[in-house]
């Protein structure tokens, strides 16, 4: 039911109807000689106008300083200086704590900070160090978003990925002190199109043409390619944050004016951020993805393998040249738990699409963990079959799968363990990915080398394989508290049923127990994802149009949405995949 009353309420030009005849009453908008009358929008999300060149930023446009004079609390301690001098550490520590004074002797007040901004057109011109220490405080280190550090932002620039010569001019905005520290950032592009944003503005740019104006270029705060919540005013946790936030807002909407440039952009802040640009000015945006949550599902530690429980399996089990396999045919113990809480008809299909159990290969080396408990709970006489047996029992169960009816094995690995060679064959399943769907591939195969070194441990590459040949994979991205799944492929040759489900949405959620992370996030879109656990979250964008017309008319579009996009997600939610009272 929830599907189908998605697909109609889905439909494109429902949401948008037409532009109100006031648009067209403007002299602006005359087109040869004669007034736009009033126009229909076709479509919602399709349509897009050629890309234009994006003008040169004029980098001499002088972003104006500030004086920032704190805005958090004065305390006045009475008591000897000693004390008062440890309970304002205390202090510090807990609230925005901006000045103080001790009746004992002691007195200091916090000065006043000039605060310097500029724009830069490489984020190579901030050190990596100063970058992500904004990041980190913006974030906190539980909820920290590695797209938003150095490493990755620097990885799209010097990839060629993210450049002016693709659309997208990095024009970020830095305010510093007096001392030249940097407190504040902001990933900002100026943008002669609208691809890769995964938030659909090109009706809004085709109504910008049908009245004789100009939508591109336009100005885009975001991380490119990368639909993925998190803060984009990114600042320093001192005494002047909040007042720091609203400089560098004012910055860009100061900035989108003297560009003239048609519009700005903040695309999936976080929802706090949300409510405080529509404060400034900013139209409301949402928007649905689908994510998984741990419902406190734990990794199992498993007990040393005894050797007297492998003989007594070795007696239950038949001989074949020299060969034998444990067959388990649930991948993990706390995998199981997951599938519980799910309705019996969902957990039956992903059952039957992981019907391509896990292999042990105990001659493998890796983290020597054992079978004891798995085999305990989960072992039984149809799932002993043959594999290759030798001593010690060593092996890595949280990395090697074997999906045996297809003959696949599927393997985890993180930062050393992925080579050169697996970011080349990634690139091919990319590519021919993009070949398939979009038509135009975003990343350049540079992009993944450099990522992958400059990320490290923070990469997670789900791969499958046969024989010695990938022929498959999953790319996630590790967080402070969530596993971003980004980017899927597989050889153009190949096809494997349920493969995909398996490496980007199955393997996703074992690692993401695995690594006591809280939450899954598996890219855009994708209701296919909803039957495999994966439930509907909102997601969020703040608009600043500099014409009046055209921002009253699509405000009134964005509340027409809003209202579908919120229904959507009450069907959804309400005959979802999970047991009544797991919503």
């Amino acid at each position: 039911m929830a599907a189908v009353v998605m697909s109609y309420y889905c439909k494109p030009s429902p949401f948008l109807g037409h532009f109100p005849s006031y648009l067209a009453k403007s002299s602006s908008r005359q087109v040869a000689g004669t007034a736009v009358q009033e126009s229909k929008i076709s479509a919602l999300f399709w349509g897009s106008k050629k890309s234009v060149q994006p003008k040169e930023l004029d980098v001499s446009v002088s972003l104006q300083d500030s004086i920032l004079t704190g805005s958090g609390m004065e305390v006045i301690f009475d008591g000897p200086t000693e004390f008062g001098i440890f309970f304002l550490l205390v202090l510090a520590a807990n609230c925005n704590l901006v000045g103080f004074k001790f009746r004992g002797g002691l007195e200091k007040q916090i000065t006043p900070k000039r605060i310097s901004l500029s724009i830069i057109s490489s984020i190579s011109e901030v050190s990596s160090h100063e970058w992500d220490a904004c990041n980190l405080d913006a974030t906190g280190p539980d909820k920290f978003n590695p797209f938003l550090s150095h490493g990755f932002l620097s990885s799209l620039e010097e990839s060629r990925s993210a450049v002016k010569d693709t659309g997208w001019m990095p024009s970020h905005i830095v305010a510093k002190d007096e001392s030249d520290n940097v407190l504040g950032v902001v990933p900002l592009y100026l943008k002669s199109h609208s691809y890769g944003e995964f938030v659909f503005d090109h009706s809004w740019a085709d109504a910008y043409y049908g009245f004789g104006s100009r939508y591109y270029p336009k100005f885009q705060c975001c991380v490119p390619f990368t639909p993925v919540t998190g803060p984009r005013i990114l600042v320093r946790n001192t005494p002047f944050r909040d007042q720091l936030f609203d400089v560098l807002v004012s910055a860009l909407k100061d900035l989108a004016a003297k560009s003239q440039v048609s519009s700005l952009h903040i695309t999936f802040p976080t929802e706090k951020e949300w409510h405080m640009l529509k404060e400034k000015g900013f139209l409301q945006r949402i928007g649905m993805q689908y994510h998984w949550k741990n419902r406190n599902y734990k990794k199992i530690n498993h007990q040393p393998l005894r050797l007297d429980l492998m003989l007594d399996l070795i007696c239950f089990s038949c001989l074949y040249m020299d060969k034998i396999l444990f067959r388990i045919s649930l991948h993990c113990c706390s995998f199981d738990e997951f599938l519980m809480d799910m309705k019996q008809s969902k957990r039956k299909n992903i059952r039957q699409e992981r019907k391509k159990p896990m292999s042990v290969d105990l001659s493998a080396t890796g983290s020597t963990q054992c079978l004891h408990h798995c085999m305990m709970r989960h072992a039984s006489l149809e799932n002993l079959v043959l594999v290759d047996y030798s001593f010690p029992f060593t092996y890595d169960l949280d990395s090697v799968y074997s999906v045996s009816t297809q003959n696949l094995s599927m393997k985890r690995l993180r930062g050393y363990e992925i080579k050169a060679r697996h970011w080349d064959t990634f690139y091919s399943f990319y590519r021919n990915t993009t070949d398939n769907k979009w038509g135009t591939p975003y990343l350049t195969r540079d992009f993944f080398h450099t990522m992958g070194s400059k990320m490290g441990d923070q990469v997670l590459l789900v791969v499958a394989e046969e024989g010695d040949e990938l022929v498959a994979g999953a790319l996630n991205i590790i967080g402070g508290d969530t596993l971003f799944g980004r980017l899927w492929g597989c050889h153009p040759k190949a096809y494997y049923p349920s493969l995909h489900f398996e490496a980007c949405y199955y393997q996703a959620i074992e690692a993401a127990i695995e690594l006591n992370l809280n939450t899954v996030e598996a890219g855009a879109q994708g209701e296919h994802k909803i039957q495999r656990g994966y439930l509907p979250v909102l997601t969020y964008s703040c608009h600043y149009l500099i014409d009046e017309a055209f921002r009253k008319a699509i405000e009134e579009f964005l509340v027409r949405e809003s209202t579908q996009v919120k229904l959507v997600m009450k069907l959804i939610h309400d005959s979802g995949p999970l047991k009544e009272g797991l919503k």
